[in-house]
């Protein structure tokens, strides 16, 4: 076969890319993630009882706010990082921005409390339990994030790993607040963000083996 011929019969075959298939499959996987965090959180914690009242309320927003901004800043990350060679960029920046919000938060609300009730302000009444219980709401959304990341070409496993571990566990966070009864940004800038960090670690050590292609 000539080189001509060769390069007619591949430009023959040529297949049109569907742009938006990575994006559906993202939409799926979080949906269902979200569903599935949201139907354990109902099952072992349960929705808080004064919701509706508290619902009303602008710290119980900006409480849902905080890991939602985060989703949104890992979400753009590992749509990034999932090109091959590609850095996550200013995604960087909308990752921590958040963290950096609530953490100035924080020390607003400390400064303006007695000294003797900034610590009950820090730990709250679940601070022992808080994180691991992020933990185990990011269960659903966690296979649900990396089986669509894998759909993408990672070069930096780890990376995306740890990117997508985020991911998962910033949408936990977001059902959880439907349970949580802590209202103080100094107990999420601690005890959210250690709960947050947690499945980004585990997405770091397993992104290696799950995302290898």
């Amino acid at each position: 076969m000539k080189t001509d011929d060769l390069i007619g019969l591949l430009s023959n075959q040529v297949t049109r890319v569907d742009r938006s298939a990575v994006a559906r499959r993202f939409a799926v996987a979080l949906l269902l993630g979200a569903v599935g965090s949201l139907i354990l959180m109902g099952v072992v914690f349960g929705v808080r009882h004064d919701m509706s009242t508290v619902a009303r309320t602008a710290a119980f927003w900006a409480k849902l706010a905080y890991p939602l901004a985060i989703a949104v800043g890992a979400m753009l990350a590992v749509m990034r990082l999932g090109r091959p060679g590609a850095r996550a960029g200013y995604s960087w920046a909308l990752i921590a921005l958040p963290f950096v919000a609530v953490w100035l938060a924080s020390l607003f609300v400390l400064d303006g409390a007695a000294p003797d009730a900034r610590l009950s302000l820090v730990l709250g009444r679940t601070w022992r339990t808080c994180p691991l219980n992020i933990l185990l709401l990011s269960a659903p959304t966690f296979p649900a994030v990396f089986w669509a990341v894998k759909s993408l070409a990672p070069t930096q496993l780890r990376l995306a790993g740890a990117v997508a571990g985020l991911l998962a566990s910033s949408i936990a966070t977001i059902v959880y607040c439907l349970h949580c009864p802590e209202m103080s940004p100094a107990f999420w800038s601690v005890w959210y963000a250690i709960g947050m960090l947690m499945p980004a670690g585990i997405g770091a050590w397993l992104g290696p083996k799950l995302l290898r292609w």
